[in-house]
């Protein structure tokens, strides 16, 4: 199974935080990636451009487009990375992030892939996922 797993970040999680700890956090979060990445779990992982850069698009009902330039969501924590690993089941995945080092800075939400996702009229499934 794969599960997709969103870094929340609160806006002052790493208040206080000296550049040089920031680049230590940076090594062992890479080092945890790697252990993924060797263990075979790990398909995906990167942090998130800052949230300034952000754009949203609405289509929401009534049907229109609106683009905003900000994270309008109604929590003030952002997603601030992404990893997609590859899981025999939540246990295991929610394992994999046991000793994440960057965990003591964020929450992260771990949710299984739907890999059923089938078009009601053609069956037809969906592109399979693939880097690059």
């Amino acid at each position: 199974m794969k599960f997709l797993c969103l870094f929340h970040f609160a806006p002052d999680a790493f208040a206080g935080v000296s550049p040089e700890e920031m680049r230590r956090i940076d090594d062992a979060t890479i080092k945890h990636d790697q252990k993924l990445r060797a263990g075979g779990h790990l398909l995906l992982a990167s942090p998130l451009a800052d949230v300034s850069t952000e754009q949203v698009i609405d289509r929401r009902r009534p049907v229109r487009i609106n683009e905003t330039d900000g994270p309008f969501a109604e929590a003030k924590e952002v997603i601030g990375g992404v990893v997609l690993v590859e899981a025999a089941n939540m246990d295991e995945a929610k394992a994999l992030f046991a000793d994440d080092p960057i965990a003591a800075h964020c929450r992260i939400q771990i949710r299984p892939l739907r890999d059923d996702d089938r078009h009601s009229e053609t069956g037809e499934g969906r592109p399979e996922f693939k880097l690059g």
